[in-house]
């Protein structure tokens, strides 16, 4: 039985859209007829349906981490609460305020209503579950511990959400402030400072260097201001083009990795996204290769992944896991001796989890840090700028007489 989105005209001729689950396009429309709808359009739900509605969405036929945590959470609660799980689909999709959850999760309780397992139901939808919810999902249902599966996913993908939030809200001001900052100076540089030239024009005198500086970076800005944003958006297009490159975009994130403090964040963050990961698929059932083959996916370092993938032909010829990751350097050490650990005492998926946790304090502190210092700084440098601008534009004033004579 499959699910079907449909439009349809009622009674009094209004319009009326749903979803619907029947065998056939006939059968569906058949339905709709007995509760006296007169069917207008009607198609099945399926992945390439969601992406011709979205094609215009960056990520085409997905959901947002927001509607897939509360997804995995409300799926959670209802399996572990003993509910079958196509009765369970049905009640998140009707639970749900997204249409575009509605129709995923019908879809998929199609494919289980079907006879399909619930991660051969989940794979009809690659772009709205990733492969770590999938695999996870077939791990469980093969190991026949969903509900504790589920419950530990959807503490993975809150937990990620909330990361993401945090980040988010921590950039959220400074990038406003460098904003604000930006656009005042450049008011005062096109607008403010030529109101004021225009007065000093008609003075035949000698201006501060200071000021004749100021006149004429506002000058430039004004005749060639739309030409450097044109070649800066040029630039930013040129870049992203050549990012596709893998040759340059691996030079690019090895250099990213150099550098001191971004670096450091880059390494944590992947690390712990990676560890994380590692932690939930092994500790679910899902073989180490598979594992690591997986996890490289939420690794967007490409230096970072290219060191997993060799550390996961390192571990298929039998050498330890912590040792073939070790050998990049690229690791940070604790998350190395904390692998050791779990793989000499057998408690390995417990120590990734210890080993991602300490990765996601490490970048929150970072970030924090970063961000502590950051305000203060653009308020100085956005405080001194302006005080170049006000001193160019008073210095002539407190020496108006002089040059007026």
């Amino acid at each position: 039985m499959a699910a079907y989105e449909y439009s349809a005209l009622d009674a009094r001729g209004r319009q009326v859209k749903g979803l619907i689950e029947g065998d056939t396009p006939r059968s569906a429309r058949q339905m709709l007829r007995e509760r006296g709808l007169m069917p207008t359009e009607i198609n099945e739900v399926a992945e390439e349906r969601l992406a011709q509605r979205s094609v215009f969405s960056r990520n085409r036929g997905s959901i947002s981490s927001t509607e897939l945590s509360l997804f995995t959470r409300q799926l959670a609660t209802l399996t572990r609460s003993g509910l079958p799980i196509d009765e369970a689909l049905t009640a998140v999709a009707e639970q749900s305020e997204s249409k575009r959850v509605k129709r995923i999760a019908m879809g998929v309780r199609s494919g289980v209503v079907e006879g399909s397992s619930l991660a051969q139901s989940l794979n009809q939808f690659p772009n709205a579950f990733p492969p770590l919810f999938r695999a996870t999902v077939e791990a469980g249902e093969q190991s026949g511990k969903l509900d504790y599966i589920l419950e530990r996913l959807a503490e993975y993908v809150e937990r990620r959400q909330v990361m993401q939030q945090k980040v988010m809200l921590a950039a959220f001001y400074p990038a406003i402030l460098t904003v604000v900052a930006i656009s005042v100076v450049m008011l005062l540089l096109t607008y403010v400072v030529p109101q004021v030239v225009e007065v000093f024009n008609s003075i035949d005198a000698e201006l501060p260097p200071l000021t004749r500086g100021l006149i004429a970076m506002s000058d430039f800005l004004r005749d060639y201001g739309i030409y450097l944003l044109s070649l800066l958006a040029i630039a930013v297009l040129v870049f992203r083009q050549m990012m596709r490159n893998d040759g340059f975009k691996r030079r690019v994130h090895r250099f990213q990795l150099r550098i001191p403090l971004i670096g450091r964040l880059t390494r944590g963050a992947n690390t712990g996204r990676f560890t994380r990961t590692l932690g939930i698929l092994f500790g679910s059932g899902v073989p180490i290769l598979d594992a690591l083959q997986i996890g490289t996916q939420v690794v967007s370092n490409l230096p970072m992944r290219e060191a997993i993938e060799q550390a996961a032909s390192r571990v298929r010829e039998g050498a330890p896991l912590s040792r073939s990751l070790a050998a990049s350097k690229l690791f940070p050490p604790i998350t190395v001796h904390l692998l050791a650990s779990g793989e000499s005492s057998g408690k390995l998926d417990e120590m990734l989890g210890h080993a991602a946790e300490n990765q996601e304090r490490e970048v929150e502190t970072l970030i924090a840090a970063v961000m502590g210092i950051f305000e203060p700084v653009l308020i100085l440098v956005m405080g001194g700028v302006v005080l170049l601008i006000v001193m160019a534009i008073l210095l002539p004033i407190f020496d108006l007489n002089q040059l007026v004579q």
